[in-house]
């Protein structure tokens, strides 16, 4: 293990911080709304995103981008992961790669839900927010990856019972952050007032804000019973667009 200095290496919080939000910057949404000679932005609830995309064009499309865009946050956390998993914070025995994977992954959040190519008018992060903690646990321990996915089925049959989009993709994003947030608490339980663990946690709660943040006009819909549902049954029978 190698040493990380703040005061030395900073520019490596600066080049992640370009790259993972230019990263984030590019839309799916608005890329295959355009293969099919649309445009996802003027119609359905006009977000440029996966679940617009799966009303619009059906669920296969709207995995497809639901991927896409998941892997927007699963790439800048596995740069993180792999650059930065052999070194540890000077003076502390805190690893660098469980700091940088968050830091990186809120840029790449921030660049698909406020995009300066968009006029930071993006999609609402749902899926880059569950890629991007999806791949965080699973790029430490393989296993993960199958309660992670678990986890997203049990999101799947809440929506297809409920039809409440919104509610499930929210749900669904608080619970891969309590997950996290608990491996980092059993983890460094002994550090708990360390400057790098607080920070992450802070990063955790940054990603909820900003998905649920992008998402209050929902909210506000659902509170009032006037919520858009999502029905999966009429997702699987859209063949092509109208």
């Amino acid at each position: 293990m190698k040493e990380f200095y703040i005061s030395q290496d900073w520019y490596w919080l600066l080049i992640g911080a370009v790259v993972s939000y230019f990263f984030g910057c590019f839309n799916f949404a608005v890329l295959i709304s355009k293969i099919k000679h649309d445009d996802i932005r003027h119609v359905g609830s006009g977000n440029p995103g996966a679940m617009n995309v799966s009303r619009r064009y059906g669920l296969k499309v709207g995995l497809i981008n639901f991927l896409c865009d998941g892997l927007k946050g699963a790439i800048p956390v596995l740069a993180a992961h792999f650059i930065f998993r052999n070194y540890y914070f000077a003076g502390t025995q805190i690893i660098v790669s469980d700091f940088m994977r968050y830091f990186y992954a809120v840029f790449a959040l921030l660049g698909h839900v406020f995009p300066v190519t968009m006029k930071f008018k993006g999609g609402k992060g749902i899926s880059t927010a569950i890629g991007l903690l999806w791949c965080s646990v699973a790029c430490e321990v393989w296993w993960f990856a199958f309660t992670g996915l678990a986890l997203f089925i049990l999101l799947f049959v809440y929506v297809g019972f409920t039809e409440w989009g919104s509610m499930g993709s929210l749900i669904g994003v608080a619970a891969f952050t309590i997950w996290q947030a608990v491996i980092y608490t059993l983890r460094y339980s002994q550090v708990l007032n360390n400057v790098f663990i607080i920070t992450v946690f802070m990063l955790l709660l940054l990603i909820n804000v900003l998905t649920w943040g992008a998402h209050h006009k929902n909210l506000y819909q659902l509170m009032a019973g006037e919520e858009h549902h999502t029905s999966l049954k009429k997702m699987l029978k859209k063949k092509r667009s109208k």
